[in-house]
């Protein structure tokens, strides 16, 4: 028996295996990683390599800072590493294991460093014809493990601005850093790239080496160190590829088991981070709920793009029997829609599919799940943070509803967290839309995309367009494979668009955190909304939905919409 696709039963429950055995192992995992991630962040002991470490900074870690002070590490941090990577693509025709390749032109550069250091990783450039060895060492592998341990202590410093009593400070950034990086992120990242090696994954120092093919001709095969950067590029939820197939290319991806191993690394933090949260704030209810929202929406999103790519809507995959045009025969429609779901309802952006081929319906959900913010389970720190902010929107909402004072955890919700809140949930959506409007709006730029960049005209080359734009702004990286991006405007507006995304919200999260630290906790009451509630969480859920709906659906209509209706 077949489905209307061409998958067949096997095929199908294939694919219902490798869901389940996904949420079977994240299941085993929640608890005892986000135990251990409340561990490192709550821990009074440092270990002595951290120690020589703050040593040389000069950073004492027994002293905490105030959001402010927090936010500027962070900035300052950043802004070094943009600065960094930058200068590495432009000398690499000088440095070692350069591959003879020449340095990145400007544009581009500054939008890789950026793109790397806010945890984006779009690519605008075919990395293993662009990139030395030390560039992707030394540049974008090390941002692979710092940006993540950026939004993992932005988002541990809003879970104390929660949990603590009349405090004027949320930590220290230097210490958050650190530990985010030495105890979490690189042994994680050193199993996760033995097991890669293991299953078949490149890492070696070769370069280009010529081969005999089955024909009696030759090609050039790329190496290089991939596996212990795609462990990192997972794991931190990245996507940035060694390869400009990305997870598509065997050798970073070279099985079926690869690719659910690949989703289980980035799922796995995100995922664990709900469980972190309840236990520093001292009460794991309150992370289950938080998951459970998480977890709704992301079988949703999973369901429907499975379903909408299964249907093979449209003359040619009707035709073809099945929508596989740009999935690997390999993972076949299902494994590639679950990567497809988790890459972008994370913020990793690694594709083991190009997006760009799916239905135009199909394709629209990984567009929306990044409109959503990145919350089911979104990146790692990112996914929790922006969750908690719609949380007190959430709490904020029910309160009026009620007629209470809205509060969480015993934190008011008073004009201060409300205004901070709603400027974090416009962000994003002004980037995008403002963006995409520019690009279509301005004259110059117009002709200049439509004669160099996209390659399909009408309502699917704005879906292109917006789906940049969405990828940027919300930190992603993944695309719509038919834009051609490395150009004047689209490096510098998405190299913008990624810088705001990322840290106008997170200085918003930092000062939302201070202003809940400062407070102290008011007694639940009668009237105190419950918020480890199914009630609670279904609130949760439409608020994360109505506020994604009302910003973009006019957007949508004008292009995945409008095409997948004609």
């Amino acid at each position: 028996m077949e489905v209307s696709t061409g998958s067949t039963t096997g095929e199908v429950w294939a694919g219902i295996l490798q869901i389940a055995t996904v949420i079977l192992i994240l299941g085993l995992l929640y608890r005892p990683l986000g135990d251990g991630i409340a561990h490192i962040y709550t821990s009074g002991k440092d270990w002595r390599v951290e120690r020589v470490g703050y040593r040389l900074v000069g950073v004492d870690p027994k002293s905490e800072q105030t959001w402010q002070a927090y936010a500027r590490g962070v900035l300052a941090f950043s802004l070094m590493g943009v600065l960094f990577v930058y200068a590495l693509q432009r000398f690499q025709a000088v440095l070692p294991y350069s591959l003879g390749l020449p340095a990145v032109p400007e544009g581009l550069a500054f939008n890789t460093a950026v793109s790397f250091v806010t945890n984006t990783n779009w690519q605008s450039y075919s990395p293993e014809l662009t990139m030395g060895y030390t560039v992707q060492l030394a540049g974008l592998a090390v941002q692979n493990f710092v940006s993540a341990a950026v939004g993992i202590a932005v988002a541990v410093a809003l879970v104390r601005g929660f949990a603590r009593r009349g405090s004027l400070t949320i930590g220290n950034f230097w210490v958050d850093l650190t530990r985010g990086v030495v105890r979490l992120l690189l042994p994680l990242s050193i199993l996760a790239a033995i097991a890669l090696i293991i299953a078949g994954v490149v890492q070696n120092f070769n370069g280009f080496v010529e081969v005999g093919t089955v024909s009696g001709g030759t090609q050039l095969l790329p190496g290089g160190p991939v596996a212990s950067q795609e462990a990192i590029k997972e794991l931190g939820t990245n996507g940035g590829g060694f390869f400009n197939a990305n997870s598509a290319h065997p050798f970073e991806n070279p099985t079926p088991w690869t690719s659910v191993l690949e989703i289980l690394l980035l799922l796995a933090i995100p995922v664990a981070m709900p469980r972190a949260f309840g236990k520093m704030v001292g009460d794991n209810r309150q992370g289950y709920a938080i998951l459970a929202v998480m977890s709704t929406i992301a079988i949703l999103s999973i369901t429907a793009v499975t379903w909408l790519e299964s249907l093979g809507l449209g003359t040619a995959p009707q035709l073809a029997g099945a929508a596989m045009e740009g999935k690997e025969v390999r993972y076949g429609i299902w494994g590639s829609t679950l990567f497809a779901g988790a890459t972008t309802l994370t913020s990793t952006g690694a594709v083991n599919s190009m997006h760009d081929s799916y239905t135009a319906l199909g394709g629209m959900i990984p567009m929306i799940n990044m409109m959503l913010g990145e919350i089911a389970p979104g990146g790692v720190g990112s996914g929790l943070y922006g969750m908690l902010v719609l949380a007190v929107i959430a709490v904020f909402v029910g309160g009026l509803l009620v007629g209470r004072t809205p509060e969480y955890l015993g934190k008011k919700i008073g004009p201060t967290q409300i205004k901070l809140a709603s400027l974090y949930i416009l962000v994003t959506p002004a980037l995008v839309l403002a963006g995409t409007a520019l690009s279509f709006g301005i004259p110059a730029i117009r002709s200049d995309l439509e004669s160099t960049s996209i390659w399909n005209p009408g309502v699917h080359g704005l879906g292109e367009v917006l789906y940049a734009f969405t990828s940027a702004a919300n930190n992603n990286g993944s695309a719509f494979a038919g834009l051609t991006a490395n150009t004047p405007w689209l490096n510098t507006a998405l190299g913008v668009a990624m810088l705001l995304g990322r840290f106008v919200p997170i200085v918003l999260v930092l000062a939302l955190a201070g202003s809940l630290a400062a407070q102290t906790p008011v007694p639940s009451t009668a009237g105190t909304l419950p918020t480890h509630c199914p009630q609670f969480v279904g609130l949760l859920a439409v608020v994360a939905v109505v506020i994604t709906a009302l910003t973009y659906f006019p957007v949508l209509t004008l292009g995945p919409l409008a095409e997948g209706l004609v």
